[in-house]
């Protein structure tokens, strides 16, 4: 009995060490797999259509500049990197907030990105101020320069809307 004990105490750890290499080995071959996936610019995110379909046309017309701005365009404005790096400065640049366990943040932060790359008219509306302002502040704090919209081969005014939202998982 003893020596099938010991037996069974050195082939456990073998099998589970085989199987460890075999995941290790199956997550490696995914990453590299999908990878690309996860890089790649992804224009879904990016809304266009008329401007005054956007959910906050009433307050975005009174407070930002929309003279010239497009919403459609052949080639949208890209950020050096892509879309996913502009979000990762984004939400390396704006200020952790308490969320309580419940609470809902619905914010939708516009901006333009002008004829020259820059960014311009910063505006964020939703129901809580603390997080407009924060939302506001993020996008000011990053100041790399856009590659600006263009339609027929001339860069154009683009209006850039983001929602950002919280998701129960």
């Amino acid at each position: 009995m003893n020596f099938k004990f010991k037996t069974h105490m050195i082939i456990f750890p073998q099998i589970i060490i085989k199987i460890l290499m075999i995941m290790k080995k199956a997550i490696f071959l995914l990453s590299l797999l999908f990878t690309p996936f996860l890089y790649a610019q992804n224009s879904e995110n990016i809304v266009q259509g008329n401007i005054s379909s956007f959910p906050d046309y009433a307050i975005i017309k009174t407070k930002m500049n929309l003279k010239d701005v497009v919403t459609k365009a052949d080639s949208i404005p890209e950020f050096p990197g892509g879309i996913k790096v502009f979000k990762r400065k984004y939400f390396e640049s704006i200020e952790t907030l308490d969320v309580k366990i419940k609470e809902k943040v619905d914010t939708r932060l516009y901006f333009i990105v002008e004829k020259s790359g820059y960014v311009r008219n910063v505006k964020a509306v939703g129901t809580n101020k603390k997080h407009v302002e924060a939302a506001e502040l993020g996008l000011r704090r990053i100041f790399a320069r856009w590659k600006p919209a263009t339609i027929n081969g001339e860069p154009v005014r683009y209006l850039m809307y983001f929602p950002l939202t919280n998701k129960e998982y």
